[in-house]
């Protein structure tokens, strides 16, 4: 069970989903009822960082499941799990997590770069079945090439290639 009842309610989903899944292999129940405020539908990512450091980072851009709390759940178990960057968190290592959730709004086209800003707007790209994310306001993410430019590599879209940019804004919580 999550101790504090002052921790924001998608943190506080997102810890007892991982660690219920790392301890015991069982995936969280969606809560019930569900609260207002977990039963819309988004898109969200969940990050983990241990010690400062990124330690799994996972998330949907449009929403995947019947709501929030069920797509947090899904997703913060798969940042522990199954962010191909990293090996699943294990047990000894729940103590140390701290804990994101970025709900996204919805994504809208964009003409060009100069309608980014890496603080405010997350940016998608796309270029023929290739599509790549990065959320918005990321530590040493400082300029839109840079933004861009690191959407472009998650994709495997290379240098040249026609894209077609997106951006969204997120509300983070936790973090």
């Amino acid at each position: 069970m999550v101790e504090s009842t002052k921790e924001d309610p998608l943190v506080a989903l997102a810890k007892e989903a991982v660690e219920e899944y790392v301890r015991f292999g069982r995936t969280s129940d969606v809560p019930t009822p569900v609260p207002p405020e977990l039963a819309t539908r988004a898109g969200a990512f969940v990050c983990l960082k241990s010690r400062g450091r990124l330690r799994g980072c996972i998330g949907t851009i449009e929403p995947t499941k019947p709501n929030l709390a069920a797509e947090v759940i899904s997703n913060a178990v798969n940042s522990a799990t199954e962010d191909p960057r990293f090996f699943p968190v294990a047990a000894d290592e729940l103590d140390d997590l701290e804990y994101t959730v970025d709900v996204l709004g919805h994504a809208e086209r964009i003409d060009g770069p100069e309608q980014l800003d890496p603080a405010k707007y997350g940016v998608i790209v796309e270029s023929g079945h290739k599509r790549g994310l990065l959320l918005p306001d990321l530590e040493g993410v400082d300029t839109v090439e840079e933004q861009v430019d690191i959407a472009m590599k998650k994709a495997g879209i290379f240098d040249g290639e026609p894209v077609t940019l997106y951006r969204f804004e997120v509300k983070r919580h936790g973090g």
